[in-house]
């Protein structure tokens, strides 16, 4: 993430699913792990045992001391992200109750430079951001895309990548370049993401270019979507490409037939740590991200998690993001 020139892609250039390559699934014979190939040749093995054993790292005073004093005072950094199974993202444990994923990993990092004790609230995606504005959360760490439109009213301080992948089960023949690709399809997607976002503006796309609608359709949770798939109740889901990779791998059952940046065409999208506007989170938190990228226990965990292709060199404070409608 040096410079905005170096990020910008084209959306037929983004191939995550190379990088994420997983295959197996819990083996309670070695600990709960699963197969990962976070680079082409290179394999590992995921933890996804409530023994995480996670990377640390120590406290950086110069940084600490940027944090806001009433947070200092209470000594927990109050972080959120979104209930459900999202691997590797967010999830839980073999024993169902244990938070574990990469967001968990980072934000333990980052708290442990920043001097403070980490409490991860799990909720509902809209109460994320209802949580953020109330001040109930200092900040969330949950696959959250930046947008100019959230940028309104959320400071933001980047830490991974933003790809999204469109899934479909195994041996469908398609193939998903761009809104033609979808005009008449029946499409899962998550109501209140970017990717929602993304679908509408394609739907009306192809609406103007006298092509048919997409027909979008929106589940409970991603269990439901992916019933919805092999049932063939809907062609595609529209989802974070780490979360379908992994699924078509472990499953065996779907695919991913298309992928592109969370930010559009011609921007690559990033995922950051997100702040209420002007809480004074923002430079510490980006401050501590980048001192995780420069002592290497970042390349670690993302490594760990078979991420390494969504790394960012640097962490810059409200970056572009994806569009607003007609932007």
């Amino acid at each position: 993430m040096a410079t905005l020139a170096a990020r910008r892609t084209t959306a037929a250039t983004i191939g995550l699913a190379t990088a994420l390559v997983l295959a197996g699934c819990a083996n309670p014979t070695d600990g709960g792990t699963t197969g990962v190939a976070a680079t082409p040749g290179s394999k590992t093995k995921i933890n996804i045992s409530s023994d995480q054993n996670r990377v640390t790292t120590g406290k950086v005073a110069s940084i600490a001391e940027e944090v806001p004093e009433r947070i200092r005072r209470r000594g927990t950094l109050e972080l959120v992200s979104s209930a459900g199974s999202a691997a590797p993202l967010t999830f839980y444990a073999t024993d169902n109750k244990t938070v574990i994923g990469v967001e968990p990993d980072l934000a333990y990092l980052v708290a442990n430079v920043l001097g403070l004790k980490p409490h991860i609230n799990t909720v509902s995606w809209e109460n994320i951001f209802v949580g953020l504005d109330s001040a109930k959360y200092d900040a969330g760490l949950s696959n959250i895309t930046v947008t100019e439109e959230r940028k309104e009213k959320y400071d933001f301080a980047p830490y991974r990548e933003d790809n999204l992948a469109f899934a479909a089960k195994k041996g469908s023949g398609l193939k998903i370049t761009g809104p033609k690709d979808v005009a008449g399809r029946t499409v899962a997607v998550s109501s209140g993401t970017n990717q929602e976002k993304l679908l509408v503006e394609w739907s009306a796309q192809n609406k103007k270019a006298g092509r048919k609608p997409v027909d979008i359709k929106y589940y409970q949770n991603e269990s439901d979507t992916y019933l919805a798939l092999q049932s063939g109740r809907i062609d595609l889901y529209l989802g974070p490409n780490p979360t379908a990779a992994y699924h078509a791998a472990t499953s065996g059952r779907t695919e991913v037939v298309g992928t592109y940046s969370g930010a559009g065409a011609g921007l690559q999208g990033l995922i950051a740590a997100t702040t209420k506007k002007d809480s004074g989170l923002a430079k510490p938190l980006a401050d501590a991200i980048n001192h995780i990228i420069d002592n290497g226990t970042y390349a670690q965990v993302l490594k760990r998690w078979g991420l390494s292709g969504e790394a960012v060199t640097r962490s810059e404070i409200n970056p572009p993001g994806l569009p607003k409608n007609g932007s």
